[in-house]
């Protein structure tokens, strides 16, 4: 669904897009933030552009063939069956609805029910499947009013709310009535158009910019291309502001320190929020540091995603937000930054855990990873083993552990204590469906000194 074009390309029209895509695990989501699971340190696939209103005025419509009359223009929660790009026609949502210049024409930002809130989009009203409309119910008092207005709450939340269970019902209702419109409908980063997923807080000033240009090294960010090029022209900058602790081939890692390089990390959160849904944005970068993956070649190094941690986490977290940039996923490099996070806590001496809660797809990406590794040692291993020494192998926290032998059914409770059961062709079964490593670190280039907090805070006196 994702699509990733160059800016040349994308001056070219684009053919329709596919159907919505299926859950895959290495299309990398969206991983939750740090700070109880609500914090992102400082999205929409890709669709074709904003669908060209028809030349049409709305008109009072013929009675829906539900039993209800439908009036123009439709009211804001009218639910209703709207045509995707693929053609096919999909229950949604009206979100809102906006006037088309002084005319007394609308156009509907829809949400296809029980998709992901990426898919959410503006569509004229040829779109819609007026015979299908539901209007809301009007706001009356009574106890079976506030019943059914209960009821529609708890389907708006279920469907829209995945990757939010740490939010009340109250939090989550604002969060979506906050960030219901997506606010930028592209980006330019490098060679590189996307579209993007997801609300993003940016700065006042930019809430009517529909399209945003960003530097590549620096991610400072520009409502025209031409103030973009004045700038990356002056910019002396071709890799993020930290230390390469990692190089391997076109492939490089960066630690970028959130205090250091505040002004950066802020620009990495704006970016990264259009394409994180469950994710609330802080300024505080001072506290996490920033590991950027990198393609290098003879302009620079070219940013393909990030992960970010605390640099001192009482539970443990080895990770609080991830993302790889739509016009580099499927290529396996979020594999590949869950596998740097856990070699990072190996030099460290630690056990890591990524925070919670977990995304949908985060924990299938991640579920995928630890299923790998643990039935790969498995495999190889002769005798028995205890899951205190996969945790010691793998730098992975017991808990996760027992839960993917769990999830697998390859463990049992015997005795007061937990037994693994897994014979070879099981796990050569269970492997094949985890699917391929992906891109894979090699722990012998990695160059990185873990964090002390009383230098860091000597080097700050000085």
């Amino acid at each position: 669904m994702t699509r990733a074009r160059s800016s040349a390309e994308g001056r070219r029209s684009a053919s329709a897009s596919p159907a919505p895509p299926a859950i895959d695990g290495d299309q990398y989501l969206p991983r939750q933030g740090a700070g109880k699971g609500k914090r992102i340190m400082g999205g929409k696939v890709p669709t074709e552009s904003l669908v060209t209103p028809v030349d049409m005025v709305d008109t009072p419509a013929e009675p829906s063939g539900r039993g209800s009359e439908v009036t123009l223009p439709l009211e804001v929660n009218t639910l209703v069956d709207c045509q995707y790009r693929d053609g096919k026609c999909y229950p949604a949502r009206i979100i809102e609805r906006r006037r088309l210049g002084d005319t007394n024409n609308y156009e509907y930002y829809v949400h296809y029910r029980k998709f992901n809130r990426r898919m959410d989009e503006w569509v004229p009203l040829a779109n819609l499947q007026l015979d299908t409309a539901i209007p809301p119910e009007p706001p009356e008092l009574g106890d079976k009013t506030r019943q059914q207005k209960r009821k529609v709450d708890d389907e708006h939340s279920e469907e829209e709310g995945e990757g939010h269970e740490d939010f009340d019902p109250a939090q989550l209702r604002e969060h979506e009535e906050f960030t219901k419109v997506k606010n930028i409908a592209d980006i330019e980063l490098g060679k590189y158009e996307m579209e993007t997923w997801y609300f993003s807080p940016f700065p006042p000033e930019y809430r009517e910019c529909k399209k945003m240009y960003f530097s590549e090294h620096d991610l400072c960010f520009f409502k025209h291309r031409e103030h973009m090029l004045a700038h990356v022209k002056k910019c002396t900058m071709l890799h993020p502001p930290g230390t390469e602790i990692y190089r391997n081939g076109k492939i490089s890692m960066f630690e970028v320190d959130g205090r250091k390089a505040k002004g950066y990390c802020q620009n990495l959160c704006y970016l990264a929020k259009l394409f994180l849904d469950h994710k609330t944005l802080y300024w505080d970068v001072d506290l996490f540091l920033f590991y950027i993956m990198c393609e290098c070649d003879e302009r620079g190094a070219h940013i393909t995603g990030y992960f970010s941690k605390e640099k001192s986490s009482e539970e443990g977290f080895n990770l609080a937000c991830i993302l790889t940039l739509p016009p580099y996923q499927r290529r396996g490099y979020g594999k590949f930054l869950i596998s740097f996070s856990y070699e990072l806590s190996k030099i460290e001496g630690k056990v890591g855990t990524p925070e919670r809660p977990l995304s949908d797809l985060g924990l299938v990406s991640y579920r995928g990873y630890w299923t790998r590794v643990l039935l790969t040692l498995l495999r190889e291993r002769e005798g028995s083993v205890s899951i205190k020494e996969l945790s010691d192998l793998t730098a992975f926290k017991t808990d996760d552990i027992i839960s993917t032998l769990q999830h697998l059914s390859l463990i049992q409770y015997q005795k007061g204590q937990h037994v693994i059961c897994a014979a070879p062709h099981v796990i050569d079964a269970h492997l094949r469906k985890a699917g391929g490593a992906g891109l894979e670190v090699d722990p012998t280039k990695i160059i990185f000194t873990p964090y002390n907090a009383e230098r860091d805070y000597n080097g700050a006196r000085v």
